[in-house]
């Protein structure tokens, strides 16, 4: 997956510099997911079908942890 300067700051990242510093990038097949401030960790690759799916299942649970 080619992700050069398809990087992106999340909208779920948090209002100015805050410190959840959320990065996705998309192709036609895959989202990958990073944070801005530990690259060294590097990214998380899924299929775009599977980061809805995990998306869709952190919604459900927000406000109950």
């Amino acid at each position: 997956m080619s992700t050069h300067g398809n990087w992106r700051k999340s909208s779920y990242s948090g209002e100015g510099d805050g410190n959840e510093c959320v990065e996705v990038a998309n192709s036609t097949t895959h989202v990958a997911v990073r944070d801005s401030k530990a690259l060294a960790f590097g990214t998380l690759a899924l299929p775009t079908e599977a980061f809805a799916a995990f998306v869709d299942g952190l919604k459900r649970m927000e406000g109950k942890l």
